[in-house]
């Protein structure tokens, strides 16, 4: 092998090893929140960096696909409370694996007041190194408040029915 061939291959290693080290890395409290976009149920971009600052605080969960039970009870559980949240100044993002269409159907059938991501290319799930559920393209379940550009709240295994209970008591231990 020559040099370029020998370059090139070490090259092709790094950004795979680089690429699944990535996704299993999830952000930690402290780590700046990343500054990505995504789609919207809409089929519009939207920069999470955006959302940002225009809230005290952000609520990113990862969800693995729309319209299934434990997903359902997880945003049901935070549209249930999102009038509190809002009140307590939190901005909602929902985000799958799952294509427009079926998060504008999922958001649509069960009133969800609050954004969801059709993370279809893996970019926002990359971004904040969720890792997919084994031999699948489904994210793992995971939930992040970011409060001045910061993670100051990571949940690496998210709860469905008690989601937004679990918001809402580290909303009320950030005052004390």
């Amino acid at each position: 092998m020559n040099l370029r061939t020998t370059s090139l291959f070490a090259l092709m290693f790094l950004s795979t090893f680089l690429s699944v080290f990535a996704r299993s890395q999830p952000l930690k409290v402290g780590d700046e929140a990343p500054a990505v976009s995504g789609t919207t149920e809409a089929g519009t971009p939207l920069a999470f960096a955006d959302v940002y600052k225009q809230q005290p605080y952000t609520l990113v969960y990862f969800y693995p696909k729309a319209d299934t039970a434990g997903c359902t009870k997880q945003g049901c559980s935070l549209r249930d409370a999102y009038e509190t949240l809002a009140k307590k100044g939190v901005a909602v993002i929902g985000v799958s694996h799952d294509d427009v269409a079926a998060q504008k159907a999922f958001k649509e059938k069960y009133q969800f007041p609050f954004t969801l991501i059709a993370d279809t290319d893996d970019t926002v799930l990359k971004a904040f190194g969720v890792p997919h559920i084994p031999a699948t393209q489904l994210a793992t379940r995971q939930a992040y408040l970011i409060k001045d550009g910061k993670v100051v709240w990571a949940d690496y295994s998210a709860s469905t029915e008690q989601q937004a209970a679990d918001v809402l008591k580290v909303l009320d231990e950030q005052k004390s």
